[in-house]
């Protein structure tokens, strides 16, 4: 491990992983752009007719956060996860782990570049969402914050995957089977007061929706759970997943043989 800080090598790697958007552009950025707004349509129009506001927000701009957080968290986990596990399986991450980059720099890397296409993404979508509704943010500096502390925490996430991950298709098994559905059930396109028991109760321990509820309090100042016990809930699983990368390059877990 190096005794100082080498930002060059940060710098390379980051780089490289903002140049590969570059070269993927439909599908890192157009493609969850226009399923966005797909979601936005259907959503905001179908059921907006019918259901004019929640929380004492008009519908179509309740979602908007929920939109934004969805693609924040599947995002974050997908340019991590593929971003570290394409060396692991071309083996060139023998060539990583011996360059003159210690764990907290590579982390800082890979994690560095997949939050930051997500938050780019989550900021395209946000002003795209402008254009076919009326939006308010009560708290700016809030809304910042939690995006960047959710691309930070699953992006990190997103880099345990990574590792974890023996193929392609495992890449996207928890992403697919956990996330996405949590998200739904989070309450991206409703509030979880309108549950009946003891559904939401139940729904209080899906930790998206702490995420989703602290974001769009940032919005509208509503909320389905305090904002503090949403930030709490986010900081912990942001420490629950630093404490595991630090497991990882300890022990050597899926990067040495």
């Amino acid at each position: 491990m190096n005794a100082r800080f080498n930002p060059r090598g940060v710098w390379t790697v980051y780089r490289a992983e903002m140049a590969r958007m570059r070269r993927t552009f439909w599908q890192s950025i157009a493609t969850p752009v226009i399923t966005t707004i797909l979601y936005f349509v259907v959503f905001g129009g179908a059921v907006g007719s019918h259901m004019h506001s929640v929380q004492g927000v008009g519908y179509g701009a309740f979602i908007v956060p929920g939109l934004i957080m969805l693609t924040l968290l599947t995002q974050s986990i997908s340019n991590a996860s593929v971003g570290f596990y394409f060396p692991i399986f071309t083996k060139a991450i023998f060539e990583i782990l011996s360059a003159p980059l210690s764990a907290f720099e590579t982390v800082t890397a890979y994690v560095g570049a997949a939050a930051t296409k997500s938050v780019l993404l989550g900021l395209i979508i946000l002003i795209t969402a402008s254009f076919f509704i009326k939006l308010q943010i009560l708290h700016p500096v809030w809304m910042v914050a939690f995006m960047l502390l959710t691309s930070i925490t699953f992006s990190l996430f997103g880099f345990i995957i990574g590792i974890w991950a023996r193929n392609f298709e495992q890449l996207s098994i928890i992403p697919a089977i956990i996330v996405t559905p949590l998200t739904f059930l989070g309450g991206a396109f409703y509030s979880i007061d309108m549950l009946p028991e003891p559904w939401r109760t139940l729904n209080l321990f899906n930790p998206v929706v702490y995420l989703i509820s602290g974001f769009r309090w940032s919005f509208y100042g509503a909320a389905d759970v305090r904002v503090m016990t949403s930030l709490a809930c986010t900081l912990g699983f942001m420490v629950a997943c630093l404490a595991a990368i630090w497991w990882i390059f300890r022990t050597g877990y899926r990067l040495k043989p």
